[in-house]
């Protein structure tokens, strides 16, 4: 691989500053549903901020294709790291932070996403020669979930605090207040930068002239391509419907089920999110393997089927064994649908052009996600059991989406 100190270098900067970043998204959904008992507010105002990133997105996608991905990075992570220490200040001083500065950092971060992940992969594939897409994508999944293991676990320990005897020697740590864990995060976007800044490369895919036209004119670019070739549009969209609903899951219906449903604490829900990353820290390992026996569409397929299967039974149990096993389950079927998926589109969307495409793709995404996030944030559904109804809405969605990858199969695989 010719730039294989820049991939490591990214691969190693995006794990420091996702180390913190995944903490605090932890901590920030059950601060709402435990410790302030407004999970009912913090639904809509997550359904709000989704829709919100809808417009967001499709500039993203311009910005993507028309600077440098490496200069993108690094405005990203000073932007970071001057927001989360503005808040985490402010709440050293004021001695707490305001439940609006929460859902601040909370709402920056989901816009940070929105451009942080599609550069992460468009610089990926620019680094990257074609036949190593499906190792640089693996690596990109489970070197992120592994650091989403530890920082699930660190959450554990600073949300709600620890005390144990172990080889004699008692050892307590007392959780962390939400200021503290907003500084780590500024932190490490700082490492983060230094990082990227000292990235050297030569790209892998030739260079294509940036257009000069506005960001309307660009997106429009990319929309042509997608019409263009209507079954890119297909796959790209079926094949996104796991993501949609584990995102929902992680952040918003996971801590109402174990607050209401399951009556259970927060360690739960982040022992649940550790072992979902373990799921995708296995997939990614093994996908390749996988591929050798079939092709992407059919393991692709595969996948959506177990995600839809666990969905299903977190609606019928009230176990908390079963929550924890099914969530290496759903780690599994969405890291290895996103690994097959970008490894797809990879293949077919020309680098110059991918940052607009993903942005048509995640546009759709993105409505979907705050349209269903809006129903589920009703009140009927943050009472008690009636949660599990909208595990049934996910399952039966996510059956639906497999069936124009059951329809186009043969012409997917030309």
């Amino acid at each position: 691989m010719k730039n294989k100190k820049a991939l490591y270098a990214l691969l190693t900067a995006n794990a420091i500053s996702q180390f913190a970043q995944g903490i605090s998204m932890l901590a920030i959904p059950w601060y709402f549903a435990k410790q302030l008992g407004e999970a009912s507010f913090f639904a809509t105002f997550y359904a709000i901020t989704t829709f919100a990133t809808l417009f967001w997105g499709l500039y993203a996608g311009t910005l993507i294709d028309k600077f440098p991905r490496k200069n993108i990075f690094i405005g990203l992570c000073l932007i970071s790291f001057t927001v989360l220490s503005i808040v985490s200040s402010y709440g050293f001083y004021a001695g707490a932070v305001p439940m609006t500065l929460v859902a601040l950092v909370f709402c920056f971060t989901i816009f940070n996403y929105n451009i942080h992940y599609p550069t992460l992969y468009a610089f990926g594939q620019e680094i990257t020669e074609k036949e190593n897409y499906g190792k640089t994508n693996s690596l990109l999944e489970v070197i992120g979930q592994t650091t989403n293991v530890l920082s699930g676990a660190m959450a554990i320990v600073l949300i709600e605090g620890i005390e144990t005897n172990a080889f004699g020697y008692n050892m307590q740590i007392e959780a962390w207040s939400i200021q503290k864990i907003f500084a780590l995060d500024a932190c490490t976007y700082l490492i983060a930068m230094a990082l990227i800044k000292s990235i050297k490369y030569t790209p892998t895919v030739e260079k294509i002239a940036i257009s000069k036209e506005n960001a309307w004119v660009r997106l429009k670019e990319g929309v042509q391509f997608l019409k263009a070739n209507p079954l890119i549009f297909t796959f790209g969209n079926a094949s996104f419907s796991v993501f949609i609903f584990v995102l929902i899951s992680t952040h918003l219906l996971w801590p109402m089920y174990i607050d209401q449903h399951l009556h259970a604490d927060g360690d739960i829900y982040a022992t649940t999110k550790v072992l979902y990353a373990l799921g995708a820290v296995l997939s990614g390992f093994f996908i390749t393997k996988l591929l050798k026996r079939m092709n992407t569409i059919a393991a692709i397929i595969i996948l959506m089927s177990l995600a839809t299967l666990a969905f299903t039974v977190l609606a019928i149990s009230q176990d908390i064994i079963i929550l924890l096993g099914l969530g290496i389950f759903f780690g599994i079927s969405n890291a290895g649908v996103r690994i097959l998926r970008v490894t797809y589109l990879f293949n077919h969307i020309p680098n110059h052009i991918i940052g607009r495409s993903n942005s048509v793709f995640q546009s759709i995404n993105i409505f979907l996600r705050s349209a269903f996030i809006g129903l589920f944030s009703l009140a009927i559904f943050s009472d008690g059991s009636n949660i599990i109804w909208a595990f049934v809405i996910a399952a039966v969605t996510t059956a639906i989406s497999i069936t124009p990858l059951l329809l186009f199969y043969n012409r997917l695989l030309k």
